[in-house]
């Protein structure tokens, strides 16, 4: 582990843009020079690096910046803000729906973001920096990591869309266990995403109405996409959660059908079965005075009559409609 937080250290404008070592960085950051930090919040040495190079941010924001468990919110800040975001989780061995949060502090002049796992949005911002084709305003570069982050979001979100229909078709094609735990699995997932995405949303409604000076109609008319794109996003993610709900249902049901069934089968053995196992109950008891038992034409009667009670349970049944046909 390196013995600094910082991840990734970028001048956006001025006469040197680019990436930049961490004395020029920390100059740019109280400097009217735009300058961006990406810091590792599991870093031992994130607490005391912030508070000691960005002692003149508020002490609310520095808090935020290194909260632990956080949701999607947005805090002003003077003449800047403290906006907590969060993206689909990309990283190998974890579930997308695990969301990862990027914490931002932002500015006219700087801009510093911290987060504990590993954010895809941050390291394209990075290449975006690298090659001169990212952002030299604090507006835009907003603007931009938003874009990426909703974007994202969009895609994985189709894909649930998608999966929720295959499994719709599943359902009523042929139900069962295999299918019940599918559709339990997805509803977790966007029950899991929503908890994110409903917060999230507003958030990105506070952005584009916040009045920073870094905020012009542009940056403002842009976030505003954004923010329709995720308005459309929880909506279908609200869809699906019920989409699922619904398909759950639907499951019970033909669990309930399939019990149902099997219940009546075994009712219509029983009403045929219990009377032959008392009759031939009866007749093979071992005691004196049992009749046919010296008529060697005893078990051919016995077998006649089981046979007929048989025959005349069956025509019973029949005539009630519990098979065959319905009562009308």
């Amino acid at each position: 582990m390196s013995d600094s937080p910082i991840v990734y250290a970028h001048v956006l404008n001025g006469p040197n843009p680019g990436p930049c070592d961490e004395q020029t960085l920390i100059k740019t950051l109280r400097d009217e020079t735009l300058g961006w930090v990406h810091l590792d919040g599991t870093h031992p040495k994130a607490s005391e690096w912030i508070s000691k190079h960005l002692d003149y941010l508020d002490p609310q924001a520095i808090e935020a910046l290194l909260d632990v468990d956080t949701r999607p919110r947005m805090m002003p800040m003077g003449v800047g803000m403290i906006a907590i975001l969060r993206g689909i989780n990309f990283n190998e061995g974890e579930s997308p729906e695990d969301m990862v949060s990027v914490r931002m502090y932002i500015d006219a002049y700087r801009i510093v973001t911290i987060s504990r796992r590993r954010v895809r949005a941050i390291e394209r911002m990075d290449t975006a920096e690298r090659r001169g084709s990212a952002p030299t305003e604090a507006g835009m570069f907003l603007v931009r990591l938003v874009e990426d982050l909703v974007g994202k979001i969009g895609n994985f979100a189709k894909d649930l869309d998608l999966r929720a229909d295959e499994l719709e078709d599943g359902v009523y094609a042929h139900g069962d266990e295999r299918m019940r735990r599918a559709v339990l699995d997805l509803r977790l997932q966007v029950v899991a995403m929503l908890r994110f995405l409903i917060p999230q949303r507003e958030v990105l409604m506070e952005l584009a109405h916040d009045d920073a000076p870094f905020i012009d109609d542009i940056v403002r008319r842009e976030l505003e996409e954004e923010v329709m794109k995720m308005i459309r996003i929880v909506e279908d993610m609200t869809e699906v959660r019920d989409q699922m709900m619904i398909l759950r249902e639907e499951l019970s049901g033909q669990l309930s059908d399939r019990l149902n069934k099997n219940m009546f089968i075994m009712s219509i053995a029983s009403v045929i079965f219990l009377p032959l196992g008392f009759l031939t109950g009866l007749f093979g008891v071992n005691v004196a005075g049992m009749p046919g038992v010296d008529d060697g034409r005893a078990f051919y009667i016995l077998s006649a009559v089981c046979a007929g009670i048989v025959v005349l349970l069956l025509l019973v049944i029949w005539q009630v409609g519990w098979i065959g046909r319905r009562r009308r």
